[in-house]
C-alpha cells in the first residue's frame, strides 16, 4: 500500500470507510473487574451492538479513542455506549449514543502506530451524573516517570484464548522508560517521543482495549495503541499514544466544531 497516510473524508451526517491492513492492535489480561461505575469516563465503541474498542469521555460531547479502531468499522454505523459497567445488563444511566462526526488524527495511518488518536463527537451532549463523567487529560508535555503505577480499563479479551468479559475490567501497570522500551530486546528504537510503554509481564491490555485511556494519578496520559500479538509477553511492552503532544490538536477540533453565532452585531454586519 505504500507509506502514505490513508483516512477517508469524514462528514457530519455519515461516514464511509474503505480500509485494509492488519497489525497487532491495542490489546485487560489478568486484571480484575472494576467496582461498578468507579470509572465513569469509560465508554465502549460499538458496531451492531458489539464492543469494538474502548474510549474515554473527555467532555460532555467528546470521546477520545484510537484511530486504528476505524479499521474494523467498515460501512457499518459506529455508536458509543456510555454509563455502562456491564455490556449486557440493564443499568440506570447506561445509554447508546449516536456519532455526529469522527476525527482521526490527519497523520494516522493503517501502516504504522504513529499519531494513533481519534476524536469522536457525539450526536448530543450527555448528561453527567455519578455514572457518566469526563476524564481530565494531560496537557503538560513531559514524560511520566518510569515506575509510575498507572491503570488501564476496558472490555477487551481477558485471556489469550479470546475470552471476552461482560463487565469492565482494569489492570495496574508500571511505566517503562522510553530508553528501556527502545532496547533491542523490546522495540529496538521504534518508540518515539509521542509514544510511551508499560510493563507487560503476564498483566497487559489486550485486544478490544484499544482506544482506552492510560490513567496515571487520575489523569489520562495515553491511549492504548498496540503491543505483542500475544498479550502479556514481557518482551513486548504495551504501547500507548501519549496525549500531551496532541492537546493543541484536540483543542483545534473542538474550536472548529463549535457552532458559530447566527445573530448579533457581527452577523448583522455580514448581512
Amino acid at each position: 500500500m505504500g507509506g502514505f497516510s490513508f483516512w477517508p473524508l469524514l462528514l457530519w451526517g455519515g461516514v464511509f470507510f474503505s480500509l485494509c491492513g492488519a497489525r497487532p492492535r491495542g490489546r485487560i489480561l489478568r486484571g480484575q473487574e472494576t467496582p461498578p461505575h468507579q470509572r465513569p469516563y469509560m465508554v465502549s465503541l460499538q458496531v451492531g451492538g458489539k464492543h469494538l474498542c474502548g474510549g474515554a469521555l473527555i467532555a460532555d460531547q467528546w470521546v477520545l479513542s484510537a484511530a486504528h479502531c476505524l479499521e474494523e468499522v467498515g460501512n457499518e454505523t459506529l455508536q458509543v455506549l456510555v454509563g455502562a459497567h456491564s455490556l449486557s445488563e440493564a443499568e440506570p444511566n447506561k445509554r447508546l449514543v449516536g456519532v455526529r462526526a469522527l476525527f482521526p488524527h490527519p497523520n494516522s495511518s493503517v501502516e504504522n502506530n504513529h499519531d494513533d488518536l481519534l476524536l469522536v463527537q457525539l450526536e448530543e451532549r450527555v448528561a453527567t451524573n455519578p455514572h457518566v463523567q469526563a476524564l481530565a487529560f494531560q496537557r503538560n508535555d513531559r514524560d511520566v516517570p518510569a515506575g509510575t503505577q498507572c491503570e488501564v480499563a476496558g472490555w477487551g479479551i481477558i485471556s489469550n484464548t479470546g475470552k471476552l468479559p461482560d463487565k469492565l475490567q482494569y489492570v495496574e501497570l508500571a511505566v517503562i522508560s522510553r530508553t528501556i522500551c527502545n532496547t533491542r530486546i523490546h522495540y529496538d528504537g521504534a518508540i518515539t517521543e509521542k509514544l510511551m510503554c508499560t510493563e507487560s509481564k503476564k498483566k497487559d491490555s489486550c485486544k478490544g482495549d484499544s482506544g482506552g485511556p492510560l490513567v496515571c494519578n487520575g489523569v489520562a496520559e495515553g491511549v492504548v495503541a498496540t503491543g505483542s500479538r500475544v498479550c502479556g509477553n514481557w518482551k513486548k511492552p504495551g504501547i500507548y499514544t501519549r496525549i500531551p503532544p496532541y492537546a493543541a490538536w484536540i483543542t483545534s477540533i473542538w474550536d472548529a466544531a463549535r457552532p458559530q453565532p447566527t445573530d448579533g452585531p457581527q452577523a448583522e454586519a455580514v448581512a
